[in-house]
């Protein structure tokens, strides 16, 4: 933006800080920028200086000062079919959040080379709302149950009932070997590793690795697969993934922790997409706090694979 611009906070940013409030009103600022517009006392709150650590309050007068956004990181305008699409994957909407079946291969947010994710989109889909905020994330990959709020005030809410285990999330996962127990649980530690070349990968690790805890219970068995329901207990980063990999039954074409050679069989039949699906949510409606349940249906590539099985 070329000028300065003035914003006032909405009540329903009380609370947020300056850092994070900015970001939500402007995609793809940078934050390193907007440290540097605190230090130099050139970001105002109420014509005052203010500390990185300042949260907003409702009524808050804040200067921001000009800016530019390289073009990369302006979001594509998508079609109307692609908008359609993406109404017709909308499981459950009310005026505080949506409930959303996420297809695999799109990213829930842009950035690093990806110019417009499944949030920035779906803010082209309802433009007459403010702001919409991701309460959690899947893999690009992953398909399935997906929560977005559409309030800072739910958003708060929503990390705090996910931050104190109080949602519950199944996936459903197609993995390659018959796998034989009833059920089971997967306790082992997970860590992140950045590989030379760049790419991040994450590895169990006794040592150094935090606790990840994942419960298993076979749905299904086929000739030389299992179709898995999978529930974390904790959220660590490629948890399941890295779980099932694990016990020798890695989940079918997955490009980073999967098994290639089996994978091509499937290639064959016409599937080449992970086979993680976040099947259902379960959680307190945070107005009537009565619980409700999500159901995402598979995907036709899923679906069909099933079938072909």
């Amino acid at each position: 933006m070329s000028a300065v611009q003035y914003i006032t906070v909405d009540p329903d940013r009380t609370g947020q800080r300056i850092d994070n409030f900015l970001l939500s009103q402007f995609t793809g600022l940078p934050k390193a920028l907007i440290y540097r517009w605190i230090r130099k006392g050139q970001l105002r709150v109420n014509k005052k200086r203010i500390k990185q650590t300042y949260r907003v309050a409702a009524g808050d007068f804040i200067r921001i000062p000009p800016f530019h956004l390289e073009e990369k990181q302006q979001n594509i305008q998508v079609t109307q079919d692609h908008l359609s699409f993406l109404e017709s994957l909308i499981l459950f909407e009310n005026d505080d959040y949506m409930v959303i079946n996420k297809p695999s291969g799109i990213a829930v947010h842009g950035g690093s080379g990806i110019q417009s994710g499944l949030i920035e989109r779906l803010q082209q889909l309802r433009p007459q709302s403010k702001k919409l905020e991701l309460a959690h994330r899947l893999d690009k990959e992953t398909s399935g149950c997906l929560l977005i709020a559409k309030k800072y005030s739910i958003l708060t809410y929503f990390h705090e009932i996910l931050k104190n285990r109080e949602v519950t999330k199944i996936y459903h996962a197609l993995v390659h070997g018959v796998c034989h127990p009833k059920k089971g649980k997967i306790d082992l530690p997970l860590k992140r590793h950045l590989l030379p070349h760049g790419e991040r990968i994450v590895r169990v690790d006794q040592n150094e690795g935090k606790q990840a805890i994942t419960y298993i219970k076979p749905l299904n068995h086929f000739d030389q697969y299992t179709l898995i329901e999978a529930f974390p207990k904790t959220g660590r980063t490629h948890q399941i993934r890295v779980h099932l990999t694990s016990l020798s039954h890695p989940i079918v074409c997955d490009q980073k922790y999967g098994d290639p050679q089996k994978d091509k069989a499937l290639h064959q039949l016409g599937f080449k997409r992970l086979f993680l699906h976040a099947k259902s949510l379960r959680f307190l409606d945070p107005k009537t706090q009565k619980e409700v349940s999500f159901d995402a249906p598979y995907d036709q590539a899923c679906e069909s694979l099933l079938n072909k099985l």
